[in-house]
């Protein structure tokens, strides 16, 4: 699929019944490790957030991509809240405590969301208003414990109390059933929880499948024509994206991409 931009991995342009264009899109390495909560060179992850809002956004855009403090959790950030915290003069420590504590966000006002992942899976999605047909977005972070604790149906339910219809899921890049090796008593106690996950490795060892898990789920909720996976990759098997498995192994250091999704300004 062509991509506008070498920062980014995937692209989507969805649209709602307002005429609204809606942008989805997965970061690649080019992009530049995207989360201050790893890496040392903290001032260079802000200059990456601040050209890949220039770029996406444009300069004159009066609010970037809204950043979470992702904990493995299951809250959804409500994005409309208040007001964003400006990157630009701020000090990189200041910026990571003052984002909001959740594995996902939504808005209904318009505001740039992101989610960034290194293996776990992340979702954007995209429903409109059943009134005016304007969009309605969100974000969500669905590692192992996430996808098992309900991080996707908290979102979802998120979603349709704002009045959201016609929802779409897009999963991005993620470690996939094949690679995610993990300990069998793991293996088998989210199998338990979620029968889709249990997989195998190419190697023949317990493993998660966890883009199945999190499809299954989506599917139940949204029907299986609203749910993509057309922007995904495995993150262990293809060099254009981080793994914190893979990156670890070879000893080298593990970035953040992001799932992104924006509304194109009139």
């Amino acid at each position: 699929m062509p991509q506008t931009s070498a920062r980014l991995f995937s692209e989507h342009l969805a649209h709602t019944s307002d005429g609204s264009r809606v942008h989805i899109g997965f970061t690649a390495i080019g992009a530049g490790n995207l989360g201050l909560h790893v890496g040392e060179n903290l001032e260079e992850v802000l200059e990456n957030r601040r050209e890949l809002e220039s770029e996406l956004l444009g300069g004159a855009r009066e609010q970037g991509f809204i950043y979470l403090n992702q904990v493995h959790g299951t809250d959804v950030f409500d994005a409309d809240s208040r007001p964003r915290i400006e990157s630009k003069g701020s000090e990189p420590d200041q910026l990571l405590e003052l984002a909001p504590v959740a594995d996902a966000a939504s808005s209904s006002q318009g505001v740039p969301l992101a989610i960034m992942v290194a293996d776990c899976i992340p979702i954007v999605f995209v429903g409109e208003d059943s009134r005016s047909g304007s969009p309605i977005i969100g974000v969500a972070h669905a590692g192992r414990r996430g996808l098992l604790d309900g991080v996707i149906q908290r979102e979802v339910d998120d979603l349709k109390a704002r009045g959201a219809v016609g929802l779409r899921a897009w999963l991005g890049p993620s470690i996939c059933g094949k690679c995610y090796e993990v300990p069998q008593q793991m293996r088998d106690e989210s199998a338990n929880l979620l029968p889709e996950v249990e997989s195998l490795t190419s190697w023949g060892t317990p493993a998660l499948d966890l883009p199945a898990g999190a499809g299954a789920i989506l599917v139940k909720l949204l029907g299986e024509g609203a749910v993509s996976s057309q922007l995904g990759a495995c993150t262990f098997e293809n060099h254009d994206v981080f793994s914190h498995r893979g990156h670890t192994l070879n000893g080298e250091p593990a970035g953040r991409i992001a799932g992104l999704v924006w509304i194109e300004k009139n």
